[in-house]
């Protein structure tokens, strides 16, 4: 399914302004408050991003130190060490 763009938009964030990547990060994070799993915002924060060290800016603004601690302590075991390292 994913065989001819399995980089989910990685090239095609690569053109955007922080500006853009700020935005898209933003609406991730309303979307993991309306329900998208944790695994996703992180990936797709990532993604958007451009690497771990820039999502890991962008997750701490626009989501609480509460709402991190939440992720961390309630993401499943096989992704806990990836939410730890983006939301702490």
């Amino acid at each position: 399914m994913f065989n001819d763009n399995n980089d989910l938009g990685a090239s095609l964030f690569k053109t955007w302004s922080e500006k853009q990547r700020s935005d898209e990060i933003e609406k991730l994070v309303q979307g993991y408050r309306n329900g998208v799993p944790i695994g996703i915002l992180c990936k797709m924060s990532e993604t958007v991003a451009g690497n771990k060290k820039k999502a890991k800016k962008y997750l701490k603004q626009f989501m609480t130190a509460n709402e991190r601690t939440v992720a961390i302590e309630t993401a499943p075991e096989t992704l806990n060490s990836i939410v730890k390292s983006l939301l702490t």
